[in-house]
């Protein structure tokens, strides 16, 4: 794996949100890929809980000023990045000041979800891939952790499907015992609409739960981690009908398991 390219993308990461199960493995495993000469790259949202002082945060001007239309409005992206202190490695931030300034991630005083999260989760995955597309880096493996970042192969595989630099590469998503209660906006099946038009796909997430925007991200993926012990049987027989590669769960050799992982994957045509 030395040399290759893996893009990592992540709704938390630790240090800059708290340590989860999520935000910890999506860490673990961009270091363990760095330390053996893989480049990488890792993308989150800059929620507004996020410490730009304290984590050293900066905008970076050459990729910033673009604007993402989510729903057919123009909304303004901003590019941060930070350097993960003693490792060496870049995190970039998707930000937008309506979608990301507030000081919460996804719920409210209430822990209600916010009613826009569905436009944060199509902001996020539009931004990475255009943030990609500007830094002309074309991965080996995209790595999808989180329900936020759900809809990023969705995208990637009917929106930009003709992007060539995404040609080659495999996607990977982690999936997590972390759900989350109701359902996102009811309009987010239409606002996807809105950018692939009448495509069949979209139907996964006309109920957008947390079940079936997993759903969505595995039906566009190219193979399967089981990033906690307990996997909703519901999501666990729709992978086997995906007849995908599936990593199950990692909790002693994480490290070796997974980069043997993205080694075969690269391997296959």
């Amino acid at each position: 794996m030395k040399d290759k390219r893996i893009l990592f993308v992540s709704s938390e990461v630790v240090p800059y949100l708290p340590e989860t199960e999520l935000s910890s493995t999506a860490f673990t495993a961009a270091k363990n890929a760095h330390s053996k000469g893989v480049q990488t790259r890792i993308f989150m949202p800059r929620f507004g809980v996020i410490n730009e002082r304290r984590h050293q945060l900066h905008e970076v001007i050459r990729l910033s000023g673009m604007n993402l239309v989510v729903n057919d409005v123009d909304m303004p992206l901003i590019i941060k990045v930070a350097s993960i202190p003693k490792e060496r490695m870049q995190v970039y931030f998707i930000d937008n000041e309506e979608y990301f300034k507030r000081k919460a991630v996804f719920t409210d005083e209430d822990d209600e979800l916010f009613s826009d999260n569905d436009e944060r989760a199509i902001f996020f995955a539009k931004g990475v891939i255009e943030t990609v597309k500007k830094l002309n880096w074309a991965p080996d493996i995209i790595h999808v952790h989180g329900w936020m970042a759900s809809l990023l192969p969705l995208y990637l595989r009917e929106f930009y499907n003709e992007e060539p630099l995404f040609t080659e590469s495999k996607i990977v998503t982690s999936l997590y015992d972390n759900p989350f209660e109701g359902s996102l906006n009811e309009g987010l099946a239409d606002k996807v609409k809105f950018d692939l038009g009448k495509n069949e796909k979209v139907a996964t997430i006309k109920t957008p739960n947390f079940t079936n925007i997993l759903k969505s991200a595995i039906e566009n993926s190219d193979a399967i981690i089981h990033g906690s012990e307990t996997i909703s049987d519901d999501l666990t027989s729709f992978i086997e009908e995906q007849n995908i590669p599936v990593l199950e769960y990692q909790l002693e050799n994480l490290k070796e398991s997974y980069l043997n992982f993205y080694t075969d994957l690269i391997a296959v045509n």
